[in-house]
Formats: C-alpha cells, sequence, structure tokens
C-alpha cells in the first residue's frame, strides 16, 4: 500500500471493501488508493471549508433558462451572474449529461456533457463562479448506455454489469417508489434477459455485487471532482443494492458503498460534500449520515409536505412539533433544507407525522390548484399518493379556505421558513421566479413532473423581471432581499443551535443561537394578523433596525427575524 495514504483510512477502506466483497478487498484497496494516488498526488491540500450562514444553493437545470442560437449553459451562467452572484454560493446543474428519459436521470454516458446544452468548459466556467453541486446517478443508467448495450452483445465492458432475475421470482418483499414492473424484458444475442429497472423499463439498474462496477463509478465520480465539481449529489442511493428476500432498500451494504464514497472524496478532495437523495420518511433519511462517516449533508425531505401542508390548513401544530423532536447532525454533517425541486413534493415522509386523512386533504386541495398526485405501489399491492405535482407557487395561491390574493406572501413566509432552519437552503429556480404550473409542459411530455419544469426563454424572462409589477420580479426581488438578510445573520451557520417554540398553531417560531448572536425567526402561518407575545428582553428587527419588545404584531403570512 503507497505509504502515504493514513493507516487508519486505509484500513478504513479494506474494511469497507471486505464487508462488500470479501477476500477480494485487499487487491480491490490497493487498486483503489493507487488510482487515488494518480488522481491526487498531493494529498496535503488545505481543506475548503464546508459551509456557513452564507451558503444558499440553486437547483436548476442547464436549460431551465435558455436564449435561440446560444448554448443553453452559457445563458444560464449569464443569469447567474447577472441575478443571483451576489446571494448565491452554490449552484446545482441538474443531470447535464446525454440521455433518453426522465429528463436527465437516465444517462447514456456519464463522461460528456449534453450537446444540446454545451460543453465541458461551459460547466467548468460555472464552477468557478460558484460551487457546482453534480449529480452521480449511481442506480442505473439509461437503456442506451454502452454498457447495457454490451451486455445485449455479451461483450465488455458491460456483460455482467446488471441484474437478471427470473421473471418467476417472488420479489414482493422489494420496496417500490413507482408502479411501473420491477423486472423489464430485453432481447439479447442470447435470447429474452429480464432485467431490474426500479423505476422505469429505460433506467436499468447496475450490479454492485460486481466490485468492476463500483470501479467504473468511483472513475466517474473522480472524473466530476476533476471538472471542478465541490458537491456531489447521489442520486435514489437508498435503492442500490439488491439482496433478493429482502426490502432491497437501504440494505447495510448500500451505507458501506456510501462510506467508501466519503472516505475517497474526503482523502482527494477535503471540503468537498456529499449528499444523499433519499425521500423516504424522515427516520430512514437520517441514518444516511452514518455516525458521521457517510453523508455530509442529506435532503430534508420532510419540510416540503410538512411546510405545505402549513399553509394549507393555515396550522403549524404538524411542522412545529416534527421540528421540535429533530435531532442535531452528527459533527462535519447538516441537512439540505427545500421546499421545491425538480421533483414533484414526496408525500412519504409525512408517514407518522401527519394523519393519513390530512394527508389525502392536502392531494385533494393542490388537485383544486391544478396540481396531480403521482402513485406508489404498496408491499400490500395497493398504491398510495407517492408525490405532488405542483408548482410551489401555485401551490401557494390560497388555503383550505379557497383561492385567495396573497400568494406572493405566502410564498415568502414558507421560503423565510426555511431559511431559518438549521441546515443549509436551497431554493429551486422555478420558485425562485414565482413560476406557475406549466400544464402545457405536461400534455406535451405526459409527465405529471413536467408541471414544475418550465423552460424560461431569457429575453422574455429578463422583460418580466424589468417589470416591477410583474409576479417574476416582485417574487425573485423579495426573496433575494430576504437571502440577503439570512446571509447577514450570523445565528443562520448551519451549526448553530436551534430551539422550536410553541407560540400556537398558527405561528412558527425557531430560536437559533451562536457565540456572537441569538436570533429568533417568527412568522405568521395565517391569512389573520396576529399579536404575538415575545420572550422576556429586547430584540432588534433585523429586518428594519427597530427594537422590539413585549409583544409583536404581524399582518397575515408576516416574517419577524428578531436578534439579540
Amino acid at each position: 500500500m503507497p505509504e502515504r495514504f493514513p493507516p487508519a483510512t486505509t484500513k478504513r477502506i479494506e474494511t469497507h471493501l471486505k464487508f462488500l466483497y470479501g477476500e477480494k478487498a485487499p487487491l480491490l484497496t490497493k487498486a483503489l488508493l493507487d488510482k487515488l494516488a494518480a488522481f491526487a498526488p498531493d494529498l496535503h491540500a488545505s481543506p475548503r471549508r464546508l459551509w456557513d450562514e452564507r451558503d444558499i444553493l440553486l437547483i436548476t437545470y442547464g436549460d431551465s433558462i435558455h436564449s435561440q442560437g446560444e448554448a443553453p449553459l452559457k445563458t444560464l451562467h449569464r443569469f447567474l451572474r447577472r441575478y443571483l452572484a451576489e446571494t448565491f454560493s452554490s449552484v446545482h446543474v441538474l443531470p447535464y449529461f446525454p440521455y433518453s428519459s426522465d429528463d436527465g436521470f437516465a444517462v447514456i454516458d456519464y463522461l460528456q456533457v449534453n450537446p444540446e446544452l454545451g460543453e465541458w468548459p461551459d460547466i467548468e466556467r460555472i464552477a468557478l463562479d460558484f460551487k457546482l453541486m453534480t449529480d452521480l446517478v449511481i442506480n442505473h443508467v439509461s437503456s442506451r448506455h454502452r454498457w447495457l448495450q454490451n451486455f445485449l452483445q455479451d461483450l465488455d465492458p458491460g456483460h455482467d454489469y446488471f441484474i437478471e432475475v427470473d421473471p418467476e421470482t417472488d420479489l414482493s418483499m422489494v420496496v417500490r417508489p413507482r408502479t411501473s414492473p420491477l423486472l423489464t424484458r430485453f432481447e439479447s444475442i442470447k435470447g429474452p434477459r429480464w432485467l431490474w429497472t426500479t423505476f422505469s423499463a429505460d433506467q436499468v439498474d447496475t450490479n454492485f455485487h460486481n466490485p468492476k462496477v463500483l470501479c467504473e463509478y468511483l472513475d466517474i465520480l473522480l472524473a466530476y471532482l476533476g471538472r471542478g465539481s465541490q458537491l456531489i449529489r447521489l442520486d435514489a442511493i437508498a435503492y442500490l443494492w439488491k439482496e433478493i428476500g429482502t426490502p432491497c432498500i437501504h440494505l447495510p451494504q448500500t451505507h458501506t458503498v456510501v462510506k467508501l464514497l466519503r472516505e475517497v472524496v474526503d482523502l482527494v478532495a477535503p471540503g468537498t460534500l456529499l449528499i444523499t437523495e433519499t425521500n423516504v420518511p424522515h427516520a430512514e433519511n437520517i441514518r444516511y449520515f452514518g455516525e458521521g462517516d457517510e453523508a455530509h449533508v442529506v435532503y430534508q425531505f420532510p419540510l416540503p409536505p410538512l411546510v405545505l401542508q402549513t399553509f394549507y390548513r393555515q396550522d403549524a401544530t404538524h411542522l412545529t412539533r416534527w421540528a421540535q423532536t429533530l435531532e442535531p447532525p452528527p459533527p462535519g454533517c447538516t441537512f439540505l433544507n427545500f421546499l421545491a425541486s425538480h421533483d414533484g413534493i414526496g408525500l412519504r415522509p409525512l408517514e407518522g407525522l401527519v394523519p393519513e386523512a390530512e394527508v389525502m386533504e392536502l392531494v385533494e386541495g393542490m388537485k383544486t390548484f391544478g396540481g396531480m398526485a403521482s402513485l406508489r405501489t404498496r408491499a400490500d399491492g395497493g398504491q398510495s399518493p407517492y408525490e405532488l405535482n405542483i408548482s410551489w407557487f401555485s401551490a401557494m395561491q390560497g388555503s383550505c379556505k379557497g383561492k385567495d390574493d396573497l400568494a406572493l406572501e405566502r410564498h415568502l413566509c414558507a421560503h423565510a421558513i426555511m431559511l431559518a432552519l438549521q441546515g443549509i437552503p436551497a431554493f429551486y429556480i422555478l420558485s425562485l421566479l414565482g413560476t406557475e404550473n406549466d400544464l402545457e409542459g405536461v400534455r406535451r411530455t405526459g409527465a405529471p413532473r413536467s408541471i414544475n419544469r418550465h423552460k424560461w426563454d431569457v429575453q422574455a424572462l429578463e422583460t418580466l423581471l424589468a417589470d416591477p409589477d410583474s409576479i417574476q420580479a416582485k417574487a425573485l426581488h423579495a426573496l433575494l432581499a430576504l437571502i440577503s438578510r439570512r446571509r447577514a445573520q450570523a445565528a443562520f451557520h448551519p451549526d448553530a443551535r436551534q430551539h422550536v417554540h410553541d407560540l400556537g398553531s398558527r405561528v412558527f417560531a425557531v430560536e437559533r443561537h451562536c457565540s456572537q448572536q441569538t436570533l429568533l425567526a417568527i412568522h405568521n402561518v395565517t391569512s389573520e394578523a396576529l399579536e404575538i407575545p415575545l420572550p422576556q428582553g429586547e430584540w432588534t428587527d433585523v429586518a428594519t433596525g427597530a427594537g422590539v419588545a413585549g409583544k409583536l404584531e404581524l399582518p397575515p403570512y408576516g416574517i419577524a427575524w428578531l436578534s439579540r
């Protein structure tokens, strides 16, 4: 083994590989460390800082903003520099590789940029101005990927990269995130082959029982780090390892693969953040912190549906109760807080937190606002709502009392809650721009998720942003002002302590505390003006600089961040 690797790191890597691959571990360990040494000959570089209160992430597709005759990544970069460079530290460009379906998550080639978006230099220029998050779509490949085509021809690399199962096998224990068949038939030179396809027939699961598959993905990971990515998102990681006769989700081998990837990024690119995407109930989700040795960051999946339910019912009871039970992440770990993303609003994280009747009430309510609900197959064969498909701004257009004219105030207050909670905040670009449901997109693609994947023409968008009366201008400028205010508060550091107060069902209140500052964030989640008693002492409103004591008056969906 190369002596310059820390012995403890070498031992942990070999232990992980032994758990996964048994007696092959020594040779695999040597091969991996040789690979890492070649990638990063200087292993003594100072690590980048992990995070602070100034860290704000933007989520966007490479062509969410585009201009005719220009590579969308160039258009996006120019827009980011013009409007967001002062407020956003990081950008998650959703899969920017050639793909065959699922808007990028059925990857044809991991090592190429989709020519319809641009080229590697376009990605690298974004990475120079912002910390770049890149998706490692690790669970599956496109049916058009070279590995799968080789598999069907019994060629390498690929002939043993996939999971072949007899269609008569009892797979009833497997947890399903979709209603599509788990196995898909492919024609090969050896005849029909039935392969594991967790998410769709075009997304074929790779076989991590084969260490060559792990090595392939390690090469891909290193390539992304070499191109400047500082955040790596592990897409659909929970389903990675399959063992027939088990649920095939969250298996110990999956957690071990995450630990191994963590060792790699910490060794060759210290300060790089590993982020797991696991849209499951909270107790399952936070297991991906491990003991501080798996993901640096996990998505806070209960937050979007809980906030949505809070504003729909004008009742913060469930949100407050859940937030009061949150345990601090292990040292060196934090949450990614978000409300909307390219996917729908997952409902599984509400299990055990919100009564089923209230979940169904929310589903029906969002349908009245133009939304839809996608289904999953339960273990008993029945179907349940899996996610809501609706743009966040459209979801904010009313409450259980019906539509009203307070959508913008509701939208701003919801994001203020996200900004106040412990973790790193993430904004979806369409929410930042107050974008409504794209029903034409759904009609065009037939995919419910297209409702929240609108593509903005940059000239049309900038015309709207120049009009102070447009929803786009109002939403963007109000949110940017709120983000700027947040970035100036030391108590919003992701590691600062958090205490959630119960000030009644109509208010969500969270106190953040660090050595420099105590900050009390209070949010009116109703359409009525409220008078709220304050804890003893004098506070300063960070928005106005005015002193506040005794009580606080908040308008409908009003926000107050009070410091002392």
